[in-house]
């Protein structure tokens, strides 16, 4: 047994080892971004049963995810270990209700409901409040908050205060509608997910004879994640441990991203102040990424509390790139242009991701992607044109258009159907998915002025058809892809290129992030987002949100000090000299954009018709002097080859683009 137990140990480094071999608590495992902190706890607990010293039944592995949870599972049956539980604190709560359920609620457990927004949208209407779906997300979101950090209805409006929520309605209105909501429950006879915790814990603290066969039965515990533990869920694992300190602890405060949900770092990082005598071990060997993206992460959250400081253990890659952009879709035009060749050059799509603050920042990219032909998998998000505002907003479009109820230049029109939803440019909503939706909506107004620039006659029929002629692009087959997702969603994965993108202050931080609580956790946000590169990490973000606008937008303030040459503090950023990262000729850009808007206008198209700007960009990278040559870049098909060729190749030699004269198309 000992030789079997010495085997799982076999390839760690000194620091997992260390980790490994506590078998006993209490254990705090402090773990940095790829430092393998799965392959630490799941040698710990390989190690801890076959040598003995804990019972497999008896050791309870506790994750946030079932993802996580089935991965913990199957490396402890490949480490021998199988009959460990590894659950989610929901899954743990759920199955032992379900046990003890006569004894602690007198019968047979009650349906869990799986669909709180509906019991949330009854408890409103009970109140008489009128609330559109995006609200009362952001309602249903606020609740399960308040049940996290342990906020009853009476309590809430203080606790909402204290911690400067942004909330959807007044405090005092989502008190009145979380105690209406409860009430609804009784009513209807169900459970949320909070409850499973909330009961299971209370039984453990009142039940002497639960508490003693559920301790009984678990002696021996291990949270993975710790840093993203609620109130709730350590009430629950206080419950569970009763007077035992038998509990090992592994989290990265750096990663702690999720306190709007009401996560907090502090019971991991109060965890020796707890447990005086805990083992404390430190796991700092970087295997996922390169030594420059690890130096960069590390230059970001310096030395914060609880910070680890990373050392990577890969051989050398590029260094991190920063590049600023006129504009968004010149941003995103680069960034599909890059992924291009990247696929070209024989990476996978799937090993490439685009990763931004908010989802309503998908649509330039997903159009960006489509029009060089990319596949793109949208992930923790609906694509751009099946989200029910654009849906819905694409409807009422279409009949303005058909109706001739056109009121004024082309924006103003478009703001004035989208009224019919509520959305107005000055009322920013509070909340997170009022305000997705919000800037979805928004979203079609910037479509409507970038039209209006291309095609100064452009009326609701061209917006339509422009809308249409975008969401067709962009549904192209996605099974194999380049990632697009939220800096939130893409936690807990990897890729070899990560292109971090609107790294602009206003979006990363957020607008609405004003405290230094906040902050902090924005620039957390942005740590996981370099994390998740293995080799190759581009940053960038736009002077400007269309093109023609005055470029007003400044940079990130967490890239002060990371960029190279940057200057002091209260000086403005220096700009790239270039368009792209790649250093295309920006002078030849520029006049091939002038060619294109005439081409344009000629037309009575828009321009990416014509040619994209990522197409651009590659023609200026590649400065093609013959048809053959300018045939082999992408984006230049047959029929455009035939039909541009000739005017490119004179701007291209050095023609001033006003005076080449616009192809006729019939």
């Amino acid at each position: 047994m000992s030789e079997e137990a010495e085997a799982v140990l076999a390839g760690l480094d000194p620091e997992q080892r260390a980790a490994a071999e506590a078998v006993r608590g209490p254990v705090c495992i402090l773990a940095g971004a790829g430092t393998g902190k799965t392959r630490a706890i799941t040698s710990r607990i390989g190690y801890a049963v076959r040598s003995g010293a804990v019972p497999a039944g008896q050791l309870l592995a506790v994750t946030f995810t079932a993802r996580a949870a089935g991965e913990l599972r199957s490396r402890l049956r490949s480490l021998g270990a199988s009959g460990v539980q590894a659950r989610t604190f929901h899954a743990a709560a759920l199955r032992q209700l379900q046990y003890f359920a006569p004894r602690i609620l007198g019968g047979t457990l009650p349906q869990v409901t799986d669909n709180p927004l509906r019991l949330v949208g009854t408890a409103a209407a009970q109140l008489r409040l009128r609330v559109e779906r995006a609200e009362l997300r952001d309602l249903a979101a606020e609740i399960d908050w308040a049940k996290a950090v342990l906020a009853t209805p009476q309590s809430y409006a203080m606790r909402a205060q204290q911690a400067e929520r942004d909330v959807p309605r007044s405090p005092d209105t989502v008190a009145e509608l979380y105690a209406e909501y409860e009430q609804v429950k009784r009513r209807s006879a169900v459970l949320d997910f909070a409850d499973l915790l909330m009961i299971m814990a209370g039984a453990l603290e009142d039940l002497p004879d639960v508490a003693a066969e559920v301790r009984a039965r678990y002696r021996h515990f291990v949270v993975d994640e710790y840093q993203d533990v609620s109130p709730l869920q350590q009430r629950l694992l206080d419950a569970w441990l009763g007077d035992r300190d038998d509990l090992c602890v592994v989290g990265d405060p750096n990663q702690t991203i999720y306190s709007f949900a009401g996560a907090t770092p502090e019971h991991l990082l109060g965890f020796r102040r707890r447990f005086p005598g805990a083992v404390l071990v430190r796991l700092h060997r970087d295997y996922r990424s390169t030594p420059q993206v690890v130096g960069l992460a590390n230059r970001l959250v310096g030395a914060a509390a609880g910070s680890v400081q990373l050392i990577g253990q890969r051989p050398d890659g590029p260094q991190p790139s920063f590049a600023e952009f006129d504009d968004e879709p010149a941003e995103a035009a680069s960034v599909a242009a890059q992924c291009r060749r990247l696929i070209d050059g024989g990476t996978p799509a799937a090993e490439i991701a685009v990763l931004f603050r908010v989802n309503a920042q998908s649509q330039v990219y997903e159009h960006a992607l489509a029009d060089v032909r990319v596949p793109y998998v949208l992930r923790g998000g609906e694509r751009f044109f099946d989200r029910p505002e654009i849906r819905e907003a694409r409807l009422l479009l279409r009949g303005a258009a058909r109706a001739g109820s056109d009121d004024g230049p082309l924006p103003e029109a478009v703001r004035s159907v989208l009224s019919a939803l509520n959305w107005h440019a000055e009322a920013l909503p509070a909340g997170g998915s009022a305000r997705e939706r919000w800037e979805s909506l928004a979203a079609l107004v910037s479509l409507a002025d970038d039209l209006l620039a291309a095609l100064p006659e452009a009326g609701l029929p061209e917006m339509v058809a422009e809308l249409d002629a975008r969401a067709d692009l962009q549904h192209a087959p996605t099974v194999q892809g380049v990632t697009l997702a939220s800096l939130h969603s893409a936690k807990g994965l990897e890729w070899d290129s990560v292109f971090l993108v609107g790294l602009t202050d206003g979006t990363v931080p957020i607008q609405h992030a004003t405290t230094p609580a906040q902050i902090a956790e924005e620039r957390r946000l942005l740590y996981v987002g370099i994390t998740r590169a293995r080799e190759r990490l581009a940053l960038s973000w736009a002077a400007a949100r269309s093109p023609g606008q005055r470029r007003s937008r400044r940079p990130s303030r967490f890239l002060d000090g990371l960029r190279p040459e940057q200057p002091r503090a209260s000086a403005r950023p220096a700009r790239s000299k270039a368009p792209t990262p790649e250093a295309a000729d920006s002078e030849l850009f520029g006049r091939l954009r002038t060619w294109r808007r005439a081409q344009a206008e000629a037309q009575r198209v828009p321009p990416y018709v014509v040619f994209s700007d990522a197409t651009l960009v590659a023609i200026a990278d590649a400065r093609p002097a013959s048809r053959s040559a300018l045939a082999s870049i992408s984006g230049v098909g047959p029929a455009k080859l035939t039909r541009y060729a000739d005017p490119l190749l004179a701007v291209l030699g050095g023609a001033d683009p006003a005076e080449v004269a616009p192809v006729e198309v019939s």
